[in-house]
């Protein structure tokens, strides 16, 4: 065990749990898991790896600044040129982990409410709004013609409530009246996410059961979404989809010695260089310019595409 206040911290800018736990073992030289932290991993197929990292107390809590609770990681490989098949594979892994999570907080008859976040004029915001275009609701069948639908389906229902720039109205301010009247069991968020890795943009699945604070990842932080807030159980479904520049240069770099070591042109310097984050110092140095923008790939359209069907049918098959 160890005391967090002698440990270094600071700003994280990633929403994912298990870059903030890799990221502070590296900065404080920690060889062992953190107090208050347990991990496991699991090797789903050649491109799909599970993590799942759980908080337990607030030692865990402190040191990466993720509430207690458990945080899985789906990473998927070669999404770009991903087959049908390979996207089903990909959903059915979430939807496998997305049944253990509700199943852990309500029972199989519960209502669930899906809430797409996000901009969908915006591309690499508009995750949420796809996948709520693609998920199969009950609720009005059920109320309405339940003739038509077999007898014990779950109870569905589905929004995207927009951005806080175009309503004026803070999403869970939304939600809360929705909550109110429908009476849902438990709320499924999804929204996009930053990273502190260009490897997981549009690659990277996190599913949360403690809620989501909209923006944090970026600098721009809402009013949290959670069982706080709401007074039900709040599972969140996140993808980056955005880094900030000082990550891609951080990254580059990375990537630059590493040519250079296989070229046999390294030294002492570069080995030390490659060893450390240099992520701080780049940011520092973009700042005065304003140059540390918030960046995504050419290809997030083709992206956001494969991403939004992995999680709808991941979402339709746990229902």
């Amino acid at each position: 065990m160890f005391d967090n206040t002698e440990q270094q911290t600071f700003n994280f800018r990633t929403d994912l749990a298990s870059e903030r736990r890799d990221i502070y073992q590296k900065a404080n030289n920690l060889e062992n898991e953190i107090d208050g932290i347990e991990s496991t991993k699991e090797e789903i197929d050649e491109n799909i790896k599970v993590e799942r990292v759980k908080i337990t107390n607030e030692n865990g809590e402190k040191a990466i600044g993720k509430p207690i609770g458990s945080y899985i990681t789906i990473d998927i490989k070669k999404l770009k040129i991903a087959q049908e098949d390979e996207i089903q594979k990909a959903s059915e892994t979430l939807s496998n982990e997305l049944k253990k999570v509700i199943d852990s907080h309500i029972d199989k008859q519960g209502e669930i409410l899906v809430v797409g976040l996000g901009n969908i004029y915006v591309t690499p915001d508009s995750l949420g709004p796809k996948v709520i275009n693609e998920i199969e609701v009950t609720r009005h069948i059920i109320n309405y013609l339940p003739q038509y639908i077999e007898e014990g389906t779950r109870m569905v229902s589905a929004i995207s409530p927009g951005v806080l720039g175009t309503t004026g109205i803070e999403t869970v301010e939304i939600l809360k009246g929705i909550v109110d009247n429908i009476n849902p069991k438990l709320v499924i968020v999804i929204d996009a996410l930053a990273s502190r890795s260009i490897e997981r943009i549009s690659s990277t699945v996190q599913l949360s059961d403690t809620g989501i604070v909209p923006g944090a990842g970026v600098g721009n932080t809402r009013s949290e979404i959670s069982e706080k807030t709401l007074g039900i159980p709040v599972v969140a479904i996140g993808i980056p989809t955005v880094v900030e520049t000082a990550v891609l240069v951080n990254d580059s770099l990375d990537l630059f010695i590493t040519k250079l070591q296989e070229d046999a042109k390294s030294n002492d310097y570069l080995n030390q260089l490659k060893e450390q984050d240099n992520y701080n110092e780049i940011k520092e140095a973009l700042l005065p310019g304003d140059f540390n923008l918030i960046v995504t790939p050419k290809e997030i359209d083709d992206l956001i595409e494969n991403m939004s069907e992995v999680v709808s049918k991941g979402i339709n098959m746990s229902m």
